[in-house]
């Protein structure tokens, strides 16, 4: 027993030496993140009262659709949600039928994509569009917007330090990263084939950033 409270003793001494008043404080930093990976959704939509009429038509759409994206080795293409749902009438009996399936395509060749998405327009709706940096390059910026802001949270906690003409010590710290803001494009209708051509698409770039909080301890 004696033998464990004189290697303690010191341990338990050490804060001691440190402990006085604590500030909280904060830093942000941001860095760009280029928008080089694009999603869309495309899709069929059809009404009508013979639902398996409404499944050849939907069905053949999202097959077709399905083969041309195979084509573009740029582009990578799955189906999306799949429903048929009743449609009721003012005497609350089934009226009709309405069926929808989506498509889902990503690519970082924005003018590949942008081609491909001309091209399924001819029998798919555009439900919309989402550009956003690749996990490749937002962890980058995500990284460097890291680096930034603790180098930030350590000059502001000098400034305040210096003032005070006390050292300091990082009691507590907390890193978190804000999601960028996904850009998205609306929805279109589906054009005859004469009408489709490349959807022009700027991709621009989304903003990272990074949070620090926490406490630092000045010398008593």
């Amino acid at each position: 027993m004696r033998r464990t409270i004189a290697l303690l003793a010191p341990l338990l001494c050490l804060p001691l030496a440190y402990a006085g008043p604590t500030v909280e404080l904060s830093a942000t930093a941001s860095r760009p993140a280029a928008n080089d990976l694009v999603h869309a959704m495309l899709f069929s939509e059809a009404g009508g009262a013979n639902p398996a009429e409404l499944s050849r038509k939907v069905n053949g759409d999202i097959a077709e659709a399905l083969r041309t994206i195979k084509g573009n080795a740029a582009v990578t293409g799955k189906t999306g949600n799949i429903s048929t749902y009743p449609v009721y009438g003012k005497g609350k009996g089934i009226e009709s039928w309405r069926m929808h399936a989506e498509v889902l395509i990503e690519s970082r060749d924005t003018a590949a994509l942008s081609e491909l998405i001309g091209k399924l327009q001819t029998r798919l709706a555009l439900g919309g569009i989402t550009l956003q940096p690749a996990d490749a390059t937002r962890r980058q910026a995500e990284d460097e917007a890291t680096r930034d802001a603790i180098a930030a949270y350590h000059s502001r906690a000098k400034v305040i330090a210096d003032a005070l003409g006390k050292p300091y010590r990082i009691k507590q710290l907390s890193i978190g990263q804000s999601s960028p803001v996904m850009p998205m494009l609306s929805a279109s209708r589906a054009m005859p084939a004469a009408e489709a051509a490349p959807l022009p698409m700027e991709a621009g770039e989304s903003l990272v950033t990074v949070n620090v909080s926490g406490q630092i301890e000045l010398a008593d």
